[in-house]
């Protein structure tokens, strides 16, 4: 391993030159003027993993952005790793809070600024290096890698899951690595290993024709703002517990091992209060805040229509309200399962005097690999070797509906090992990339192909 970590500190100037031109490719997906941009990056890629010892490398159309294939096969009897991870970045706006160009990479305090530089150009561009290192060193991979690079990640991966379910075979694999997500803070390596799902809706209460006098009309009709609150108010008790009739029947508790992994993060309730700015906390009585955060399913309300909205006051009776909500799923719960039961909640506290209809949104299906599987804990012995701590086991409150997607589509184990801090402004100006976590995210992956190549 000395050989491989010489070789990588030997060659460092040169390869952040060569992820300064990745970054500085304006691969920008939500926006149809960098289609040409998108394309010379795959472009790139593809040189990248050739020149760095891959196999096969190749671009894939598809109907939208492309996908970019590589790999190295020659590890007989040896697991098969599908390292994912996306080359399209989000847009720069506003522009004026940049304190350096977004695509003119530049260092500063040993932070890597330029926009992709988390998330994920760095983390990819990582994986890439890392095999490299080995192959100039040994010779040879302890295991066998496949590359799946996509670039619509930043706009959902609308096309993705099709390209995998026509590419089974190409893309078959043991165990599915990610590196798009983070450490819990500096020097704390972190492994994710599970996420929630999704569903949602928009509820629309229609009322009266138009909008009416409320002194001719009030207290004759029913107001499709009172109609509406009655109804988000009956999805919860006092205590925070979802309402509605079935929807906490498929949860599964947390293993013994998993409540103690989540203790000995000892994150206080104190940080999550300086974080939001709350007051205080508040959620489903009878869990800890970390639980409620990763493990129990939610039910939010993102925002509410209807009436007057100017300033001073129009005396009227609104026509409609509307409301957004999303639900956060844990393992087990099926997305089209909830949905079915929020709209059968819906008709059973429909509020007399109007009509609800609901218009549902995109879904994702919840994940977890299992706590102990060899891959995650071969993982977290990788990142104690270099980074001289225990490793952070968490979930994820969020949702990554890709990850589930391969999680159904190839039923395989995903490892999430991310480099990334919280502070570092993916999606936001001036985002960056430590440096301190890329030469040592660099070791860690390395590590890691040895490790899972013993315990397989």
């Amino acid at each position: 391993m000395k050989m491989i970590e010489d070789y990588l500190k030997e060659k460092r100037n040169v390869h952040l030159e060569e992820l300064f031109s990745f970054l500085s490719l304006e691969s920008i997906s939500a926006l149809p003027e960098h289609k040409e941009d998108i394309q010379k990056t795959a472009e790139w890629l593809v040189q990248a993993l050739t020149n760095a010892g891959l196999e096969n490398a190749s671009i894939y159309q598809t109907k939208g952005n492309p996908v970019v294939y590589a790999d190295w096969l020659h590890a007989e009897g040896k697991p098969t790793v599908l390292v994912y991870g996306h080359y399209d970045v989000q847009p720069v706006d506003p522009l004026e809070l940049w304190d350096t160009p977004p695509f003119s990479p530049e260092i500063r305090d040993e932070k890597l600024y330029a926009r992709g530089a988390s998330d994920d150009k760095g983390q990819v561009f990582m994986h890439i290096k890392a095999i490299e290192g080995i192959l100039q060193t040994n010779g040879s991979l302890p295991v066998n890698i496949k590359f799946c690079i996509e670039g619509e990640e930043e706009v959902g991966s609308p096309t993705l899951p099709l390209f995998v379910e026509e590419n089974k075979e190409l893309l078959g694999a043991d165990v599915i690595v990610i590196s798009d997500t983070g450490m819990i803070e500096q020097g704390k390596p972190t492994i994710c290993y599970g996420l929630r799902g999704l569903c949602g809706m928009e509820i629309h209460v229609k009322g009266p024709r138009s909008d009416l006098h409320s002194g001719l009309f009030g207290g004759a009709i029913q107001n499709p703002i009172a109609a509406i609150s009655g109804l988000l108010a009956s999805f919860h008790d006092q205590n925070g517990v979802i309402a509605v009739e079935g929807f906490y029947d498929r949860v599964t508790p947390l293993t013994p091992d998993e409540k103690e992994a989540f203790k000995a993060l000892q994150i206080s309730d104190d940080t999550f209060i300086e974080q939001t700015g709350s007051p205080t906390l508040f959620g489903e009585e009878g869990f800890s805040t970390l639980e409620r955060l990763w493990v129990r399913p939610t039910l939010e309300i993102n925002g509410i229509k209807g009436g007057f909205q100017g300033t001073g006051v129009k005396t009227v009776i609104p026509s409609e309200a509307s409301a957004k909500i999303t639900c956060r799923l844990v393992p087990a719960q099926d997305p089209e399962e909830i949905v079915a039961l929020l709209e059968k909640h819906i008709e059973a506290h429909k509020p007399k005097g109007v009509d609800v209809t609901v218009q549902l949104f995109d879904k994702g299906t919840p994940f977890v690999t299992p706590f102990d599987h060899k891959a995650i804990q071969a993982a977290g012995k990788a990142y104690e070797t270099v980074y001289k701590v225990p490793t952070s086991y968490t979930r994820g409150g969020g949702s990554i509906p890709i990850v589930a997607a391969f999680d159904q589509i190839l039923n395989l184990p995903v490892v999430l090992m991310g480099f990334g801090l919280p502070d570092e402004n993916f999606h936001a100006p001036n985002e960056h990339f430590h440096l301190e976590n890329y030469d040592k995210g660099l070791q860690t992956i390395c590590h890691y192909w040895f490790e899972l190549a013993e315990v397989w």
